[in-house]
């Protein structure tokens, strides 16, 4: 039995290398690149990304993720708790089937339905009167973000809003508790890992968003994906691929450190259920 158990992660090697493969070669030609220059180790690239316009799009996109992030979560959190407490099946069943559809809806084709809609020459604005160039701002692209952030959103809150049991409030009630005591001793606790995980992806997808931005804005809004494609394409800056890796390892750095953030309140947020 104990050697069965002890070949058993065999089984586990052709995945393991599969992965090591796909996602390590790529993450050491990164690393190894962003600390390269000239053909020698250096810090250069490094340093050199977190200058000038470089660090105005790392502090631009992370301003942007966390906007669309925290209203999205709201937005998204409200909006789950208004189906699951609705007493029309076909009401859920749609607004989770579209929120499904909507939450992988990005790229060139989002960008080309809100500028049809709300662009210089949209159908809305040109109805409603609204300011020209509205859109391509760093609140119109925040909007469009939400535009699949906030299904997003519900499709994490659906199941943690379902597993809120009616007996938990009830036994509050019988118990002298308010509604305010209840969300905050029971329902709360039990929604943040939910909310929290919702949170922390909502801000990576937005923070990793390229083709919508690059579609939309361009230039207009500085983001640091949009810096990363342009030293990588060439199409403003030749010979600054080393510099796009250096970009690139930036946002792992970000990522990272919304990680350590997050897993220490996910933590403490799981002992509230014990």
């Amino acid at each position: 039995m104990n050697r069965s158990r002890s070949r058993g992660w065999l089984g586990a090697l052709p995945l393991l290398a599969f992965f090591a493969f796909v996602f390590g070669v790529p993450a050491i030609a990164l690393v190894a690149g962003a600390f390269t220059a000239q053909g020698r180790p250096s810090l250069d690239n490094l340093s050199q990304s977190l200058q000038g316009g470089y660090l105005v799009a790392l502090i631009g996109s992370v301003k942007l993720s966390a906007l669309v992030a925290l209203v999205g979560a709201v937005l998204g959190t409200f909006l789950a708790y208004a189906v699951v407490t609705s007493r029309s099946t076909l009401l859920r069943e749609a607004v989770l089937t579209a929120s499904g559809v909507l939450a992988n809806f990005g790229g060139v084709p989002l960008a080309f339905f809100w500028i049809a809609t709300l662009g210089n020459s949209g159908v809305i604005s040109g109805l409603l009167g609204l300011p020209s160039g509205a859109l391509y701002t760093f609140w119109g692209l925040a909007v469009v973000y939400l535009y699949f952030a906030v299904p997003l959103m519900v499709l994490v809150m659906a199941p943690a809003l379902d597993g809120l049991r009616p007996q938990w409030r009830e036994a509050a009630a019988n118990n002298g508790a308010t509604a305010w005591h209840y969300w905050r001793f029971v329902a709360l606790p039990v929604l943040a890992p939910a909310m929290l995980g919702g949170v922390v992806l909502l801000f990576g997808s937005s923070f990793s968003a390229y083709a919508t931005a690059n579609a939309m804005v361009g230039t207009v809004v500085p983001l640091i994906t949009l810096k990363i494609a342009s030293a990588l394409t060439g199409d403003v800056l030749v010979g600054y691929e080393n510099i796009a890796l250096a970009l690139s390892l930036d946002m792992i750095v970000v990522a990272g450190l919304v990680m350590a953030i997050y897993l220490p309140l996910q933590r403490r947020s799981s002992r509230w259920l014990h």
